[in-house]
């Protein structure tokens, strides 16, 4: 049972000292209509962030060697440049609107149908509607005895489900190809974590998170990963879905979503102990045992059952193929500080392993230190752990750093601060939130 404790106006404590920018309600109404405002800064700023995303766009076809990504970078330049055309001489009101629109259009809509139409997409959207048809087929969405690189699975079995609307559409027809691609359905889930998030950690402001959520898809760092991939979409939904419960005190919403995430890739692991510190530190110990209890018992449930059937496939597929351990060699190799470290032999890989591990336990320690007290603080300590994991294991790629950059951005739109507010124990109210106390 949720109660929720409003506190009146006269019993807010008052002092002397004029509010900082960072402690403003950021659900409340602004005090300065739009009208009043000056038009061209923060128009500016929406002109030159299309245009860094056009330059971005236009690096894709000089710098990238995979065909789908130099396909992206010449149609969504186009976007961005409509984009920016639109922020810079559309009406004041319109304009971001308007921007948004077109770079939704020209780096997300146009370049996904093109991509389908033409078929084209990176192999990791093969492997995971793969793993739909092996799992229906099987019971398990891993192969026991792989044979080409396009055959490994490094994704936990929940991930498998994203794959089921092919295997159960099948090829034929172009609507029924276009509706049962996974990155259909990868961006779907996205949206449906981040919109919630927002909701709960800006309440009262839909409007401004449907902007909000359009820039963020727009811009090149989600438009690409949807055009081409969006494996990691649903992965950065469900972690802020997580976080955003866990800061409003409803653990068992908060594990259900961090039992989902961990089971469709083990980066998503560190989110739990995260997500279990925010708890404790706002609302007590009860709240963070039925997290803790939710996320194992759904958590296990989503993945025992395929380890057992195929322990030997999860081993080599799930862990060994992603850290460059197994006989197949992965096809992520960015030039990150750990790949480039295990190209230097089984000296080099070593290294890089080593320096995984005290990467791991410097960000523990800072989390044990220095606990979360707002669901902001927990998206970078968060941050800062998969990072740490990305940049030093043997094997990753660029896209990989959607997460830890998405886990910083997306809760200080929604709050609207570059900084984290005041955290505030259980039982204790600031004058921005209402508190959501969880019922023993």
């Amino acid at each position: 049972m949720v109660t929720t404790t409003h506190v009146p106006e006269a019993a807010r404590p008052t002092t002397a000292v004029s509010p900082s920018p960072d402690d403003a309600d950021p659900s409340a109404p602004d005090s300065v209509p739009d009208s009043a405002r000056p038009a061209w800064p923060q128009r500016r700023l929406w002109v030159l962030g299309a245009l860094a995303c056009a330059v971005w766009a236009v690096c894709f076809p000089i710098i990238s060697t995979l065909r789908p990504e130099q396909n992206w970078g010449l149609i969504a330049f186009g976007g961005y440049l409509l984009a920016a055309a639109a922020a810079a001489f559309a009406p004041p009101r319109l304009a971001p609107r308007l921007a948004v629109g077109l770079a939704l259009l020209g780096a997300v809509l146009i370049p996904l149908v093109v991509m389908l139409a033409q078929r084209w997409a990176q192999s990791e959207v093969q492997v995971v509607q793969n793993s739909a048809v092996q799992l229906l087929h099987t019971g398990s969405p891993y192969i026991r005895h792989p044979r080409k690189v396009t055959q490994y699975d490094p994704y936990l079995p929940a991930m498998a489900l994203f794959g089921l609307p092919r295997a159960l559409l099948g090829t034929h027809g172009t609507l029924l190809r276009f509706l049962g691609d996974a990155r259909i359905w990868f961006l779907v889930a996205f949206c449906g974590c981040l919109i919630p998030a927002w909701r709960l950690l800006r309440p009262g402001d839909p409007a401004r998170g449907r902007l909000a959520l359009g820039a963020v898809i727009a811009s090149p760092l989600i438009a690409l990963s949807v055009a081409v991939s969006g494996v990691d979409l649903p992965l950065i939904g469900c972690c802020l879905l997580g976080l955003a419960c866990a800061g409003r005190g409803q653990a068992l919403r908060a594990g259900l979503v961090i039992a989902l995430a961990c089971s469709l890739k083990w980066t998503a692991w560190p989110a739990f102990p995260v997500a279990l510190l925010l708890l404790h530190y706002r609302y007590g110990l009860r709240a963070a045992l039925r997290c803790t209890a939710t996320t194992l018992t759904a958590g296990a449930l989503l993945i025992l059952p395929f380890v057992l059937v195929t322990p030997a496939a999860v081993m080599e597929q799930v862990v060994r193929f992603p850290l460059g351990l197994s006989r197949m060699r992965t096809p992520a190799d960015s030039p990150l500080p750990g790949h480039l470290l295990a190209e230097l032999g089984s000296g080099g890989r070593v290294a890089s392993l080593v320096l995984l591990g005290l990467g791991g336990v410097g960000v523990a320690l800072w989390l044990l230190l220095r606990p979360p007290g707002s669901v902001v603080q927990a998206a970078d300590r968060l941050a800062a752990g998969v990072a740490v994991a990305f940049l030093l294991a043997p094997a990753g790629r660029f896209g990989y750093l959607d997460l830890p950059v998405l886990l910083v951005l997306w809760p200080r739109l929604a709050v609207g601060s570059l900084r984290a507010r005041p955290p505030a124990r259980s039982g204790i109210v600031s004058q921005e939130d209402v508190v959501v106390a969880v019922d023993s």
